[in-house]
């Protein structure tokens, strides 16, 4: 029961604090008088006035993905720009800067909203680039992924016109009222808390006890250090080109900020090699509970969202419930692998965690994190168990919907939606409509389109890795947990996730080229696909409910609409699924 009530706590935070800040959303993006109106209207109308944008200029299906594409598309040219060149602005020998292929995958990962980290922050990523690069993106592609959520809401409550919004005014509106005060407030909690957040970049500290080193960095054992002489012996002879080191360096930065937006904008990417589970990131219980509740904060609250601009709140509740229950599953699943071991060794359990948050900590933060399109983590995945990995993929291939990232695990849900009314209604004989709008073929086109996106992506990335014979070189296991590596990985860019078993490292070109393609596909073809369904909707005309029409907020269409959910995610991936994790499973219990 203990136990229960743990996990209980987090879930329960979510959803108390969802519901205000999905009506507060509901306020802003429908332009209703809110709490920082007065605030940030003057700063809103300046912004609108010195970009040149008309706010009240509606846009079509074709000029709102345009304006999309051509700012993620500058956004990533920035970045990668900062990228290829920032070694040559640093004067640090120490500093290692990135090359072409992997300077195009980190682009890629953050713009996507996806933050796959192929490199080590502290020694490959400026402070500036961190701020001025990383950060921003952290800011900008969640936003993205809400303002088409809004375009595809505007579909289905608007009649006859064709319009979704202005692209432009939407972003606007969800930077200064939504993201930038989120995490303000954020920030100012982590940093009360203890996580870094300084101008002054790497420190260094005395060390209890000097170590030797011999001349490639590598720790030299059974070693007698003689400080007096600046020598180091190992069984009576000295060890020629030795190193004694008594300080130790501490990387620092202005890490509050970023770590505030990678969780609460489901973005992910560490401000530190070790991510969530470094002290300078998440120091204490209370900023694990925090950083943890906030990766899904805004992907829960949008359902209420929803269902307030569908002036329906069955709607949005009902959605709610469906990922609910959903995540309920998967952190059951992932809570047994751990702590029942399911056929493992018990004393193996608390390999690769923060002993500061055990097994409960790090099990809801893996549940967490792999729910919504976030590659945050506070412990070692590859650590964790076969049944544990087996659930954290398959609630990623679902394509991120058990309430995924900021606006993309919602647009991605109403997907499945639309295939489960159209199914549905199949079976039964009734009319397919969704929120007083007819479901028709077009409708069903694109649907099926944000539905397969990822798990095309998934499917081939992996196939072309395991083709390829250099891949083998960047893992660490063999056997069926090699391909769940693998597998794992491609899952992770094809979910627009980021997270990833420790023991793949993609060093190559192929690798870091083939990873950042699957991340942009994933990305921008459902958004595409969501913004071309958000337009068709707007043209057409609500119709009346009527004896047949299928209830889309009972207990049974939730029920429908977690096993479409379901089976599609299992008839997609079950065959590689056996291959890794289940295989693996089946060879330790025997």
């Amino acid at each position: 029961m203990a136990l229960v009530i743990r996990y209980g706590v987090y879930v329960l935070l979510v959803g108390a604090l969802a519901y205000p800040l999905g009506l507060y959303m509901y306020n802003v993006m429908f332009e209703k008088k809110n709490a920082l109106t007065g605030l940030v209207g003057p700063l809103e109308k300046a912004t609108y006035k010195v970009l040149g944008i008309d706010p009240d200029k509606p846009m079509n299906g074709k000029r709102y993905l345009s304006s999309l594409l051509l700012f993620s598309l500058i956004g990533f040219l920035v970045l990668f720009l900062m990228l290829v060149t920032q070694a040559s602005l640093v004067h640090d020998k120490g500093f290692v800067g990135m090359d072409i292929a992997q300077a195009f995958n980190t682009a890629a990962s953050f713009v996507t909203n996806t933050n796959w980290q192929s490199y080590t922050p502290e020694t490959q990523m400026t402070p500036v680039v961190q701020a001025l690069g990383l950060s921003v993106q952290n800011f900008l592609a969640p936003a993205a992924g809400m303002a088409v959520l809004f375009a595809l809401v505007r579909g289905l409550i608007q009649t006859k016109t064709g319009t979704i919004g202005n692209f432009w005014k939407d972003m606007t509106r969800i930077l200064l009222y939504i993201l930038i005060p989120v995490n303000l407030v954020l920030s100012l909690l982590l940093v009360s808390q203890g996580v870094v957040q300084t101008m002054n970049g790497t420190q260094t500290a005395k060390l209890l006890e000097p170590v030797a080193v011999n001349a490639k960095g590598e720790w030299i054992e059974n070693a007698i250090i003689d400080e007096e002489h600046d020598v180091v012996i190992v069984d009576g002879t000295i060890v020629p080109d030795a190193k004694i080191i008594t300080e130790q360096a501490l990387p620092s930065g202005l890490a509050a900020s970023q770590i505030a937006i990678k969780q609460s904008g489901t973005n992910g990417g560490g401000y530190f090699l070790t991510n969530a589970a470094h002290p300078y990131e998440n120091p204490t219980p209370f900023t694990n509970v925090l950083e943890v509740v906030s990766i899904l904060l805004i992907p829960a609250a949008l359902c209420f969202t929803f269902g307030k601009a569908l002036k329906d709140m069955k709607q949005g509740r009902a959605i709610f419930w469906a990922m609910l229950i959903c995540l309920l599953l998967s952190t059951l699943v992932i809570a047994l692998g751990e702590h029942a071991g399911l056929g493992l060794d018990p004393a193996m359990a608390l390999e690769g965690k923060e002993t500061r948050f055990g097994i409960v900590g790090s099990s809801i933060w893996s549940s967490f994190t792999t729910a919504a399109s976030s590659g945050s983590v506070n412990a070692m995945l590859d650590s964790t168990s076969p049944v544990a990995q087996l659930a954290m993929l398959l609630v990623m291939q679902l394509g991120e919907v058990i309430f995924g990232g900021a606006g993309c695990g919602l647009y991605g849900m109403l997907a499945f939606v639309i295939l489960t009314v159209f199914i549905a209604g199949l079976m039964v004989g009734r009319t397919p409509e969704f929120a007083g709008k007819k479901i028709e073929p077009y409708e069903m086109k694109w649907a099926v389109v944000m539905v397969l996106a990822a798990p095309f992506a998934i499917l081939l990335g992996s196939t072309i890795a395991c083709l390829d014979p250099a891949t083998m070189d960047s893992v660490s296991a063999s056997g069926p947990h090699a391909f769940t590596q693998i597998l794992y990985a491609f899952t992770s860019a094809g979910a627009n996730n980021g997270s990833a078993l420790s023991g793949f490292v993609s060093h190559t070109v192929l690798l870091d080229t083939l990873l950042g393609a699957m991340m942009l596909f994933a990305r921008f073809v459902p958004m595409a696909a969501a913004i071309f369904m958000a337009q068709h909707l707007s043209r057409k005309q609500m119709v009346a409910s009527t004896s047949g029409t299928l209830c889309t907020s009972n207990a049974l269409f939730v029920f429908l609409l977690i096993l479409i959910v379901v089976v599609i995610g299992a008839l997609s991936f079950f065959p590689a699924l056996a291959l890794g994790p289940i295989a693996e499973w089946t060879q330790m219990i025997h």
